[in-house]
């Protein structure tokens, strides 16, 4: 989408949204308030779908899910209410009815079938598989990295029976540069080029270690050098290093700079994730500039879904998403 363009339907979506009164997220604790957002925002709908269309990354109920014992199958239900009209599913979130029964053939056509038929039923998108928890890409190890990319094939095949365009994976393995890097090439290119046939990209997002290094993780995307092979930038995945070398688990001492890093990414980019944690008063998120961000993603001419995906604690799931939500359609507002 080129900036003319984006700002001249911007225009548009402003006047709708001050007509409807929405000027930002306010960081408020109170399910009716959270309920009013999501019906004004269902208004906005065809203004959003003419600037960037808004996806939600299932991760942003993973507590739902997990803890409080919500039935994955119901995202697209989730997802519809709340005003999005895509879904990135977490193949992690179905593991334990996946794992009972081994992964067979017939329960991951199950899970195809189960989650093709609510999206259908609530009239959604379905756009990307992320992947969890089937090995490591970038091992050093040859045969340990291709059994990991054989783990994957299933996701890849699921991922075209939903209609999905991409999949996203991990480049977790190796910890050391020199074995890293021609690791992921090898890892991503055996994988890509078995999705290139099923007509599915494959996408690596920065989510740890030196994956969350945009110029290493770029150096091994071009040397890969295949189509259906890219980045899922991340606004919030930029720590390199953490305290006990972990990926997740610690607090991060050594953080890539981010706004460098997508820029970096983002000529590779096939989706884009909103990362969010906290919110100040205002509705703006703390951790991350979202003007400056938004303008890196439209100046690099993306014009695909935004992805929201909430991960912070103070406000629940629920009011994180929408937040985040909100904060992306104040943006649309500033730009006319």
């Amino acid at each position: 989408m080129k900036r003319r363009n984006f700002i001249q339907n911007s225009a548009q979506a402003g006047i709708a949204l001050s007509i409807l009164g929405i000027y930002g997220c306010k960081q408020n604790k109170k399910k009716e308030m959270a309920d009013t957002e999501v019906e004004e925002d269902t208004l906005l709908d065809a203004h959003v779908e003419s600037l960037f269309k808004l996806s939600l990354a299932q991760w942003s109920i993973h507590r739902m899910i997990k803890e409080e014992g919500l039935d994955p199958y119901l995202f697209a239900e989730k997802a519809k209410g709340w005003g999005f009209s895509g879904l990135e599913y977490v193949s992690q979130l179905y593991e334990d009815e996946l794992k009972a029964a081994n992964f067979s053939k017939e329960a991951m056509d199950r899970f195809v079938e189960k989650s093709k038929t609510e999206s259908e039923k609530h009239g959604l998108e379905n756009l990307i598989i992320m992947i969890d928890h089937e090995g490591d890409l970038s091992a050093a190890d040859e045969k340990e990295r291709k059994a990991a990319v054989e783990n994957h094939f299933k996701w890849v095949d699921a991922a075209k029976a939903l209609g999905c365009h991409s999949v996203r994976v991990n480049l977790m393995g190796s910890k050391i540069a020199e074995e890293w890097t021609p690791a992921s090439i090898d890892g991503l290119t055996q994988l890509s080029k078995y999705a290139q046939d099923k007509n599915i990209n494959v996408i690596v997002e920065n989510h740890g270690g030196f994956s969350s290094n945009a110029a290493m993780l770029v150096q091994v995307i071009e040397k890969v050098n295949l189509p259906n092979c890219g980045t899922l930038p991340d606004f919030g995945n930029f720590c390199v290093k953490r305290e006990d070398g972990s990926y997740f688990d610690t607090a991060c001492v050594e953080e890539y700079d981010r706004y460098k890093g997508i820029t970096e990414l983002m000529p590779f980019a096939k989706a884009v994730s909103a990362k969010s944690h906290d919110f100040d008063e205002l509705g703006n998120e703390t951790n991350t500039d979202y003007v400056r961000m938004m303008e890196i993603v439209k100046d690099a001419g993306y014009s695909g879904y935004i992805g929201v995906e909430y991960e912070g604690k103070e406000l629940s799931e629920e009011e994180g998403i929408l937040a985040t939500k909100s904060l992306l359609l104040k943006l649309l507002n500033q730009s006319a």
